[in-house]
């Protein structure tokens, strides 16, 4: 496990690897403002998709901090931040969560095995489908190159998907104070599902929906996304974030 001097006001969790370029605008534009750390996690191709390994080593790493931690995270690692937050309370002083509906399981490797079932084509042309609904791109050389990274991200990412099975995780909120953020024209999580959590949503918790920009709308608006989030952190009137242009990057501590 690596560590780092001082524990961040915010971690990133980030457990599709593959995706990281989409989330380095929102990253550079938060950093400049308070201290952001990245936590990663990569599957071996050997071990089997399950949240359990990476939501044990996340808590190998924070319980190391006396101190509670802002958590935030886009799809499977908004979900990897959900199921912290639920068990491990008295560790996150806020959660924020990006396109990540009411139904928390439902990403993008869900929607592909349903059509994979039901459409019975061939995994090439059903990743082409889906480059084309997430990213909003029709030139045929970057739709080539977005699907490799979504094959990348079926081998990599250990969303608990496959053929067989969708798995979901019970419906609720959390403790901790929440922000949801999506976009109105994502085809993986619909406004439905956005609008799913209002139910859920306490005192001070926060519901921000960005007019376009799909299922990585973050990575099409940072300033956008970035500016709502951080008037969400500023209004827990939290001491601890620091105005300091810093951040840091903590690999998963896996061997």
């Amino acid at each position: 496990m690596m560590l780092i001097p001082t524990m961040p006001d915010v971690l990133w969790l980030n457990v599709s690897p593959s995706f990281q370029r989409f989330d380095r605008p929102l990253l550079r534009y938060l950093s400049q403002q308070l201290l952001i750390a990245q936590w990663e996690y990569l599957q071996n191709p050997d071990e089997p998709s399950s949240m359990d390994a990476p939501l044990a080593l996340l808590h190998d790493y924070l319980k190391s901090s006396n101190q509670p931690i802002n958590l935030i995270g886009h799809s499977t690692g908004g979900l990897l931040g959900l199921l912290y937050a639920r068990q491990y309370p008295e560790r996150v002083r806020s959660l924020t969560l990006l396109s990540v509906g009411i139904h928390a399981a439902v990403n993008w490797q869900a929607h592909y095995y349903v059509q994979l079932h039901l459409l019975r084509c061939s995994r090439q042309m059903i990743l082409t489908q889906m480059a084309y609904k997430l990213f909003g791109y029709h030139d045929r050389s970057i739709i080539k190159g977005l699907v490799k990274i979504l094959e990348q991200d079926l081998d990599s990412s250990p969303s608990p998907h496959s053929l067989f099975q969708r798995v979901s995780v019970p419906v609720g909120g959390v403790s901790v104070p929440l922000m949801i953020c999506g976009s109105r024209d994502d085809s993986v999580v619909d406004p439905n599902q956005l609008q799913g959590w209002l139910s859920w949503l306490k005192d001070g918790d926060r519901l921000w929906e960005c007019l376009e920009g799909g299922h990585f709308f973050h990575h099409l608006y940072p300033e956008s996304v970035g500016t709502q989030i951080l008037d969400f952190w500023q209004s827990l009137g939290s001491e601890s974030i620091m105005h300091s242009p810093f951040s840091t990057h903590i690999p998963h501590d896996k061997m």
